[in-house]
């Protein structure tokens, strides 16, 4: 019996930091995913942003060319 209650008391002594161990690395990657996906949220902003800034810049590139045409065709 003596020895059980050795062998519970080891298990005690080193499952219980174990398992803080395993808890805080689990909390860790936890915080890590959390940060991972926020960053990965801000680069779709971006994009989007990029994406409209550029498809009205090209939209303007457009209108200075149709208002520069018939110019061109005076010309001719």
């Amino acid at each position: 019996m003596g020895e059980f209650v050795g062998l519970v008391a080891i298990i005690m002594i080193f499952g219980i930091p174990i398992t803080a161990i395993v808890g805080g690395l689990s909390l860790k990657k936890t915080k890590l995913k959390a940060e991972m996906l926020k960053d990965q949220l801000e680069l779709e902003r971006l994009k989007h942003e990029n994406y409209l800034i550029e498809t009205d810049k090209m939209r303007l590139e457009l209108e200075k060319m149709q208002l520069e045409s018939p110019k061109n065709q005076i010309k001719l």
